[in-house]
């Protein structure tokens, strides 16, 4: 059963990306929301705060809360899935296998991945139809057998091996970047060759550290934003030098 406050968060992340809540305007009060949705403040106030976590909105000191635009934020806790974000979000969204091959593994997948066999696949995400997202994953040889069982058109992995296998992607590791696009990236996303792209890579383990997969993810430009929190007594992003060799 879906939570009242992430009704109350549709409602109004809805009219924010339709333009009904322009960008610089101001949302109604707590209790003019809680009045025209039926819900107590509290319940309003939750998805407000959903709201702001995805960047939609932020505040002024002693101002209402201000819309800040409609672009599609994507916060650290959800990288793991693009499925679970797209449809928290509200976004028709889908997914293809373009294709998948068991090989040995590298140095590198060997140094994250352990030694053995791996299952490459590379996959297209789609938002409202339209390609969006790149995925060249690599899993380790112990969970290969569950994906490789997976429909090539299957919407979230992430979901589908929780239930088949009961594997929950735990911890991730993040480096993100801009690179340009290559032939199959811009051929697979419809954009000229050398247009930029933001550039995830990632690697995931279990809740017992056991590696599970590495990724190169690549985004057409304007599809999405990554969102952060953080504040002086914790924060986990560093800094790295860039590669500038594209």
């Amino acid at each position: 059963m879906v939570a009242r406050y992430e009704l109350i968060a549709d409602g109004l992340r809805a009219e924010i990306l339709s333009g009904a809540q322009p960008v610089g305007s101001q949302l109604p009060s707590e209790s003019e929301l809680a009045e025209r949705f039926g819900a107590a403040r509290g319940t309003v106030r939750q998805a407000v705060a959903v709201l702001v976590a995805e960047g939609l909105v932020g505040s002024r000191q002693g101002a209402r809360r201000i819309v800040l635009g409609a672009a599609r934020s994507q916060s650290f806790a959800e990288l793991h899935s693009f499925a679970q974000w797209a449809r928290a979000g509200g976004h028709r969204f889908g997914g293809q296998v373009i294709e998948q091959r068991r090989r040995p593994a590298s140095a590198f997948e060997s140094a994250r991945l352990g030694r053995g066999e791996v299952l490459e696949v590379l996959r297209v995400r789609s938002l409202e139809g339209e390609p969006v997202l790149v995925e060249r994953t690599v899993y380790a040889e112990w969970v290969a057998p569950a994906v490789e069982r997976l429909p090539a058109d299957c919407e979230s992995v992430t979901e589908a091996l929780y239930d088949s296998i009961g594997l929950v992607f735990a911890y991730g590791e993040h480096l993100i970047d801009a690179v340009s696009a290559g032939a199959q990236d811009a051929r697979l996303l419809g954009v000229r060759r050398g247009s930029p792209l933001l550039r995830q890579r990632r690697t995931t383990t279990t809740h017992e550290g056991r590696p599970v997969e590495t990724s190169d993810d690549r985004y057409k430009p304007g599809s999405v934003t990554f969102s952060i929190r953080n504040s002086i007594g914790a924060n986990p992003l560093t800094r790295q030098a860039g590669d500038l060799r594209f």
